[in-house]
């Protein structure tokens, strides 16, 4: 697989992330990409044994963009520690079905079903619920669509994806979280675009930017005729 590398230093390695690959292995047993990038990183630098790379955060399967892994345990520690603190910022694009307000916060409640995997907005009451927040941006309105940049405040689990579903604005594509409105085999048109952190060592601030390709489902960005994405 034909993986990206956005940068690298001995400290990290930021990667464009591909649509529909797991990001480490699961029952599936599908090519993940922690695994195909150490083995990248041991065929590259010749490594003996086995190579380390540290996860360091997400994006679920069906999403592509911007990703930061670890190479080292010390850079693994220090950006886990900057992604407790906030002080990691992502944005996301995202296409929904319907509209919202030019600009606003979402605050949510979420609890998931680890049997299922599947994430629900609960009430504040609920056990093991865990406060979701999120601003968001709309840049365009088209054919009953709306194109957004959101940033994370928060980094739940499928919280974009609940998030936008609860406020009555599903993701295009979105098979879990969108089944009303959305046909089987559409993929799902969220990309992470920007990240920005402190560097592990040198603790300069690091912008990294990915952009949809322009292929099936980035064509619906096309069609509302955003400047922000590929012709």
């Amino acid at each position: 697989m034909n993986i990206r590398i956005i940068y690298e230093d001995n400290h990290l390695l930021v990667v464009e992330k591909p649509v529909n690959i797991p990001v480490q292995g699961d029952e599936s047993g599908d090519a993940d990409l922690l695994s195909l990038l150490k083995a990248d990183l041991k065929k590259r630098y010749q490594k003996p044994g086995n190579v380390y790379l540290g996860l360091v955060h997400r994006l679920d399967r069906p999403v592509g963009g911007v990703l930061v892994f670890a190479k080292t345990s010390k850079a693994a520690s220090r950006l886990s520690d900057v992604l407790r603190k906030r002080e990691m910022k992502r944005t996301y694009l995202a296409v929904v079905r319907g509209a919202l307000d030019e600009k606003g916060i979402l605050t949510h409640h979420l609890w998931k079903d680890v049997k299922k995997n599947i994430v629900h907005a609960v009430k504040v009451s609920h056990p093991g619920g865990k406060k979701a927040v999120l601003d968001y941006e709309t840049l365009e309105k088209k054919d009953g669509m709306s194109l957004l940049a959101i940033r994370l405040h928060t980094g739940r689990s499928h919280q974009i994806r609940v998030q936008m579903a609860t406020s009555g604005a599903p993701l295009y594509g979105d098979q879990k979280y969108g089944q009303q409105v959305n046909r089987p085999g559409q993929q799902i048109a969220l990309w992470a675009h920007t990240l920005s952190f402190p560097h592990p060592t040198t603790k300069e601030i690091l912008t990294f930017e990915s952009t949809p390709p322009s292929e099936h489902p980035w064509n619906v960005w096309k069609r509302i005729g955003a400047t922000l994405l590929p012709t």
